[in-house]
């Protein structure tokens, strides 16, 4: 790690220092570094080149749209491979959240929270990202003993 000095305007650095407190770090180094993560990680999916991603898509939707849970089963069985997990909770008697952890290629992974998110009765959508360099390993095994045919894989982020 590098310690780096940087000069601010008063007013730029009061308004970091109050975007610290909302936030709760308890320095301006984390501070600085997640905010420079962030705009990594932003540029890199504007660029293309964050070919892998892990995230997470969570969205709002009215189980008794007609169709809509048949849909929205098909399109995740349709990506089966994109999805690691999904969450779902009832918050109310017409109302279901779900939230899916997603692992792919970005542009897969983008194109499949699209087609859920624009459903009709799904509100609330938003997938969040983050670019990570994918790495399959048929040959290395932690502590666990998984099969040789069955890859392991890293999702190491990228910053």
């Amino acid at each position: 790690m590098q310690r780096i000095t940087i000069t601010v305007d008063d007013d730029l650095l009061e308004q970091f220092d109050a975007h610290m407190l909302r936030r709760g770090y308890g320095n301006r180094s984390e501070a600085f570094r997640d905010l420079l993560r962030d705009r990594l990680e932003r540029e890199r999916f504007d660029s293309a080149s964050a070919t892998a991603c892990v995230g997470c898509l969570t969205y709002i939707y009215d189980h008794a749209k007609r169709e809509l849970p048949r849909r929205l089963m098909e399109a995740q069985h349709a990506h089966h491979d994109l999805s690691l997990s999904t969450l779902h909770l009832h918050l109310d008697h017409d109302n279901c959240l779900e939230a899916a952890i997603l692992r792919g290629r970005t542009g897969e992974v983008q194109a499949f929270a699209n087609t859920v998110m624009t459903q009709p009765g799904v509100r609330h959508g938003h997938l969040w990202v983050v670019p990570v360099d994918l790495q399959l390993d048929s040959h290395h095994h932690h502590h666990h003993d998984a099969p040789a045919e069955v890859p392991h894989v890293h999702s190491r982020p990228r910053t």
